[in-house]
């Protein structure tokens, strides 16, 4: 939306036009979510400080004088209260405690949500895992210049929200990138193969958690170590990685509820609680309804959508559309979601999957070699199989970086193998994942990610066997029943692979849209029916040694 469209919007929101409120909410939910949780990592105090940023917006939307200043207004407005509460947790007794205990999952904090959500790897993956490694204030700056270099923010808004000036905010971001350049260097360091016997030895008293004082004493180090110093000057600046990069989707069932007080007396007391905003206005006085925020109401788990009472009015993630959606509902309900899967909505309903002909015989239809499409070419429309519960052996997501890791899947649903290859493992041929022990039926539905393995370097000196299809960054398959996949890694040839649950819309998602930087779109394989495409090294069988089974897959047998 231009500048003009945008303070349209903000103006009508201001006369009190409860459309145009919900829409602005909605447009910068996503922004505000990103600047906290970045600011925070993750903490559980994300929640409420999104909840009261937006509330303060609200309340003080009428004070605004000019209408195209509010992103601005509004980032300064969620870092003075990023500000706030971290203060707030400095000066509480045994805060550091107190931020380990209220973390939800120490494993899923937001590093991890931004890895997964925008499918970061390389050295991608290395700048978010660095960020880790920075202090609080640098952290909060870090939240807007990442915004800044994505082209979310301007570098006026990012000193305005900080309180600086430019010049001052100048300095400060190119010390920020410098304690960011650090922690890269300490990141890769420590995930080179071999580690380096100095650093292995430092390591011996850090309790692995990352940390300012330790990226100090690890960055000393691989200044002056000729082995992991060797590891920097491929190091592509961290704005020149981030520039275009997607904002992190909110969570599933990441929700403002907001109440419709009914009656005059109701509007007129929640009218002096926002003091007298446009909200208050005729329009809705009239209508004797009044939409307030509701504190506490952001859910960050999927579950049930908190309201006092009344009707809710709710801000969800459209998988389809990349954008938030207004959903007007009667009642809060509650949205049980499976920790191994969920059926995520859709604004479009796809065309229906096709039925199979009685002569499609499963399994006749095997992966071969293909070439890649052509980078313009849009792939064809992705059947929609019925999805129900799928479990995964490993949980949320399985991690298979050694020989002899494995995964089971068991249920009806969509997931997703995401290959890992790194510049710095062993190369060479690989030795190919493998399939066993088939009950029912698996079929290679569509690849994404935006890249093939044997194209214009992506992967350098990794090859698959001679008749073996090339893999893409993203791999999708389809269970009607259980299936385990094994990693064969060899001593010759390191790769890792990634393992999770997904649904019909990610994958369409990924397919159809590609991410700034891909080479081209993703390629739909399935036909809805048996004749769509099994992948290759499956069998219904559980051989002694997994690595044996055949490249044609022999499932045609129930």
């Amino acid at each position: 939306m231009e500048i003009r469209q945008w303070s349209e919007l903000v103006a009508a929101a201001q006369a009190g036009e409860p459309a145009a409120l919900d829409e602005l909410v909605a447009a910068y939910l996503p922004l505000v979510y990103n600047i906290v949780g970045r600011a925070l990592d993750g903490h559980l105090d994300v929640d409420d400080v999104v909840q009261e940023t937006m509330l303060r917006a609200v309340n003080g939307l009428d004070g605004l004088r000019d209408p195209d200043s509010f992103r601005s207004w509004l980032v300064a407005i969620a870092m003075r209260q990023v500000r706030d509460r971290a203060r707030d947790r400095r000066g509480a007794a045994l805060a550091v405690l107190d931020e380990e205990r209220d973390r939800a999952d120490p494993g899923a904090d937001f590093v991890d949500l931004t890895i997964l959500r925008l499918h970061l790897e390389g050295q991608r993956q290395e700048v978010a895992e660095a960020t880790r490694w920075l202090d609080e204030d640098d952290r909060q700056l870090l939240s807007l210049w990442w915004l800044e270099v994505a082209g979310e923010l301007t570098r006026r808004e990012l000193a305005t929200a900080m309180e600086l000036t430019p010049q001052h905010a100048a300095v400060r971001v190119q010390r920020l990138k410098a304690q960011l350049e650090a922690a890269r260097s300490v990141v890769r360091a420590l995930y080179a193969v071999p580690r380096c016997y100095e650093l292995a030895s430092l390591t011996l008293e850090w309790e692995g958690r990352p940390s300012p004082l330790w990226r100090k004493r690890l960055a000393r180090h691989t200044r002056a170590c000729p082995d992991c110093g060797g590891t920097r000057p491929d190091l592509v600046p961290a704005e020149r990685l981030l520039v275009g990069l997607a904002l992190v989707p909110l969570p599933v069932g990441f929700t403002i509820a907001w109440q419709l007080l009914p009656g005059a007396a109701a509007a007129h007391a929640a009218a002096a609680h926002v003091a007298g905003t446009g909200l208050a206005k005729a329009g809705l006085a009239k209508a004797g309804l009044l939409q307030v925020l509701l504190k506490p109401a952001v859910v960050v788990t999927a579950g049930v959508t908190l309201a006092a009472g009344g009707a809710v009015v709710a801000y969800e993630t459209s998988h389809s559309a990349g954008r938030p959606v207004t959903r007007a509902a009667a009642a809060p309900s509650p949205s049980v979601v499976s920790t191994h899967v969920q059926a995520a909505p859709t604004t479009a309903s796809p065309s229906p999957s096709p039925t199979p002909s009685p002569s499609s015989l499963y399994g006749t239809v095997v992966d071969l070699a293909d070439t890649a499409p052509a980078k313009d070419a849009v792939p064809g429309a992705l059947p929609r199989r019925p999805e129900g519960t799928l479990v995964s052996s490993a949980g949320h997501m399985a991690v298979m970086q050694w020989a002899g890791n494995t995964v089971t899947l068991t249920g009806r649903g969509y997931f997703r193998v995401r290959w890992q290859l790194g510049a710095s493992t062993r190369k060479g041929t690989i030795t190919m994942p493998t399939w066993t022990g088939l009950k029912g039926k698996l079929f290679h539905v569509a690849s994404g990610g935006g890249l093939r393995m044997d194209e214009h370097g992506a992967w350098p000196g990794f090859s698959v066997p001679a008749g073996a299809q090339q893999m893409w960054q993203n791999e999708y398959y389809y269970v009607d029943g259980e299936v385990t996949l094994h990693q064969n890694e060899t001593g010759a040839v390191d790769y890792g692979m990634t393992v999770q649950v997904m649904n019909w819309d990610s994958i369409n998602a990924d397919v159809n849209t590609g991410p700034p930087g891909v080479l081209r779109y993703g390629l739909v394989r399935d036909t809805g029916g048996d004749d769509a495409p099994v992948p290759q090294y499956l069998t219904r069988s559980a051989p002694a040694d997994q690595s044996t089974v055949a490249q044609r897959s022999q499932v045609t047998s129930s």
